[in-house]
């Protein structure tokens, strides 16, 4: 199965997030955007700095009506710790079976999630894709699109 494209319709999942509270997709069509970034590991420095640069940014994304939802083949246990330790005020998803990873086509190597990021608009179609093995582009190009306005 393919990579999700842009224009496309977001595949819809329902999933428990870190906290083990019900997640899902839509939940936020037709009021919110959603930024849904898939990153390969927790505690690793690449994604510690993406997770930390989305943070650093919420005021802007909720600014603009915006949603900041991770994604990793985590554990909950280790999502639940990650969201703490970063103190991230938006939802991370652990995926241990790549459900969600194997339905927006970005599963990498060892089965982790390659650095992926979907801009979803309030439609539920992929308006922007990123993809990037360095972080700081998904937070930037994300931000630049989002603040064009839809």
């Amino acid at each position: 199965m393919g990579m999700v494209a842009v224009g496309e319709p977001a595949p819809e999942f329902q999933v428990q997030d870190s906290e083990g509270k019900p997640f899902q997709l839509a939940q936020f069509r037709g009021r919110k955007r959603v930024v849904l970034y898939f990153f390969p590991k927790s505690f690793t420095p690449g994604c510690d700095l993406e997770a930390q640069a989305f943070r650093d940014q919420i005021p802007t994304f909720e600014g603009k009506d915006t949603q900041i939802v991770g994604v990793s083949a985590d554990s909950p246990d280790v999502a639940q710790a990650f969201r703490q330790k970063f103190k991230l005020p938006f939802p991370v998803l652990p995926d241990p079976d790549r459900k969600v990873i194997e339905l927006y086509g970005v599963k990498g190597m060892m089965g982790l999630a390659k650095r992926t990021t979907f801009l979803i608009g309030k439609d539920g179609k992929v308006e922007e894709i990123v993809e990037s093995m360095r972080p700081s582009p998904h937070v930037e190009k994300t931000l630049a699109r989002v603040s064009q306005g839809p």
